[in-house]
């Protein structure tokens, strides 16, 4: 999101894994000696070190906040950069820390519990290197680290694809910038804010599995689902959708030690979650040695990415940036792919850049992908065209999967994520056509649509998908559920010709294909911004079919300061948005 002046804010096989390969894969659990990476027949070795872009620092670590400043000064305003940090914390007590987080820098404790690594001090987020503006701190993360904050209160102010996961402030969290300028993010899990969360300017807000003190207002859409202290339920005024459990829910997995060594803690599914997974006792979940992953590392090939992966390996991530010349494929159940400080995954020569088959249990997470120059028909696919087997107990999970099309240069992709996969659950994605940087024009990052769900019964907690050429997410499969989502249509549409749609004007943001007969979805907004043709009216946000089993709950469409109009909310339902006044167009229920 780039907020205006104007605004307030070919899939592989599936493989029979038989006892051989079982045999093998316990063979090479440890690290091996044998020939060098990508030599054919060679066994891909397990653990290793963690490269030179994951600093790790422990309480006597002499110079921790000079060196924090350092990656800050090289971060703060790389929006597009190619460098990637990940900071990770010892258990143990930090005095006088301010971690401050530019692009691409993660933040996280190495304790199996965020109290396990406290910093008596903050980690913020600001605007500075924006005049104050939030609205483009995208692509960084804080994780599992307990915060006493110096003034009482923690800084976060982001937007897009910056996730406060697991974290626990002793105190309170303004999610804004100094000064209150604008913001638009944002999403908050398994956590715990023992005073009060304070949005202030902030657009919209997803909060899920946690636990706050207090909320202190709302601009547009804030949404919780279970979420202990949240709001009651009140959308339009104020705008809260809330929930008091979430359906389903897996945390992200997370690196932490066990001693000296280093593990991967994988948590367990939850349903009906409400409040943090971490509060009583030790989390449910398992944790893997880092032997059983293959430590990928900028230049390591697909071929010795799948071949890890066949050998029964999982995958971790280090940060940088990975060019891949065909699909990472995912076939085996319950592998874990988990990427560090934003590990960045681009696909050449129109390949699709990862593949997941249509297994129980694998778990993506951390990672971002950026499209390249030649049009990818889909950047990541989940589950095969026709998938159909039943996940429901132990289902995949896309956590903070981020995808870019276009910014840090030029990029084309037909449809960004398609999901054919049963029961797959989609935990917080920004999946954004550029709209400002390098590589950006209405043909020249194509990318017609973003989110193409196909499976039954999956779930989005924590949607954002913005600026496509077409439909942003379009929905096929049964059953399907969205707790917030955040949309702005493309900036860049040329005329109104341009988004025709047959005899509708424009594409939905979130299209429920007429086939459906039971969808839901709550807390869900779409925005417009044309600012080449501010006279493009755009029909509606939202379309689905009129069904007893299709049910909305709190939508709203809001013209960025006139820069274009909705005519409806949802079909030809709700009022038409008008003038530059920056208001809500609000349905709190449809049908």
């Amino acid at each position: 999101m780039h907020a205006p002046p104007t605004s307030a804010g070919g899939h592989r096989r599936s493989r029979l894994l038989g006892l051989a390969a079982f045999a093998l894969s316990l063979i090479i659990a440890v690290p091996t000696a044998g020939p060098a990476f990508g030599e054919e027949a060679a066994a891909v070795p397990g653990g290793g070190d963690l490269g030179p872009n994951v600093l790790v620092f422990d309480p006597s670590t002499p110079g921790i906040q000079a060196k924090v400043d350092e990656i800050f000064k090289k971060q703060e305003s790389a929006q597009f950069g190619s460098d990637r940090y990940a900071l990770m914390f010892k258990p143990g007590t930090y005095d006088n820390i301010n971690a401050q987080l530019g692009f691409y820098t993660s933040i996280a404790g190495l304790g199996l519990n965020p109290d396990d690594t406290t910093f008596n001090g903050d980690v913020t987020v600001d605007a500075g290197w924006f005049n104050g503006n939030a609205t483009q701190n995208f692509w960084r993360s804080a994780e599992n680290l307990a915060l006493r904050p110096v003034n009482g209160t923690n800084r976060w102010a982001v937007s897009q694809a910056a996730p406060f996961r697991r974290m626990h402030v002793r105190g309170g969290l303004n999610l804004a910038p100094d000064g209150y300028g604008w913001a638009s993010g944002g999403y908050i899990a398994d956590s715990r804010i023992d005073g009060t969360v304070s949005p202030y300017s902030q657009q919209q807000w997803y909060t899920r599995d946690s636990s706050i003190g207090g909320w202190g207002n709302g601009v547009w859409n804030m949404t919780f689902s279970g979420v202990e202290g949240a709001p009651a339920q009140s959308f339009p005024e104020p705008p809260y959708t809330t929930l008091e459990t979430t359906p389903v829910s897996r945390e992200k997995p997370f690196l932490h030690l066990d001693g000296d060594a280093y593990k991967v803690f994988v948590p367990a599914k939850r349903t009906g979650a409400r409040g943090t997974s971490w509060g009583n006792g030790t989390p449910q979940g398992e944790s893997i040695p880092l032997e059983r992953f293959y430590v990928v590392k900028p230049g390591a090939s697909a071929a010795t990415i799948n071949e890890a992966v066949d050998q029964g390996l999982h995958l971790l991530f280090t940060p940088g940036v990975y060019h891949v010349d065909r699909a990472i494929e995912i076939d085996r159940p319950d592998t874990v792919v988990l990427g560090l400080g934003l590990a960045t995954i681009i696909p050449d020569n129109g390949v699709t850049a990862v593949k997941v088959g249509d297994v129980d249990g694998v778990k993506l997470a951390g990672l971002l992908i950026d499209a390249g120059p030649v049009n990818s028909e889909t950047l990541l696919e989940v589950g095969p065209e026709g998938s159909s087997a039943d996940h429901s107990a132990d289902p995949t999970s896309l956590q903070d999967v981020f995808v870019r099309i276009g910014g840090a240069g030029p990029g084309r992709a037909t449809t960004s994520i398609v999901v054919n996969s049963d029961d797959t659950i989609i935990d917080h994605t920004w999946v954004w056509r550029a709209d400002h940087g390098a590589g950006v024009g209405w043909e020249t990052n194509r990318a017609d649509h973003g989110v193409h769900v196909k499976g039954d019964d999956v779930l989005a907690t924590g949607l954002f998908v913005e600026h496509f050429n077409k439909y942003d997410v379009r929905w096929s499969g049964e059953r399907g559920r969205t707790i917030f989502f955040q949309n702005e249509k493309a900036y860049d549409a040329p005329n109104q010709a341009a988004i025709q749609n047959g005899d509708i004007k424009g594409y939905a943001a979130y299209k429920v294909d007429d086939s459906v007969t039971t969808h839901e979805g709550w807390g869900m907004g779409s925005y417009c911004y044309f600012n080449v043709d501010p006279t493009i009216r755009q029909q509606h946000g939202f379309q689905a079919p009129v069904k007893p089993g299709v049910r909305f709950h709190d939508l709203l469409v809001v013209s960025l300061g006139g820069q274009g109009q909705y005519e409806h909310v949802i079909n030809n339902t709700g009022s038409p948005t008008s003038g530059t006044s920056t208001i809500p167009s609000q349905v709190v229920s449809f049908p």
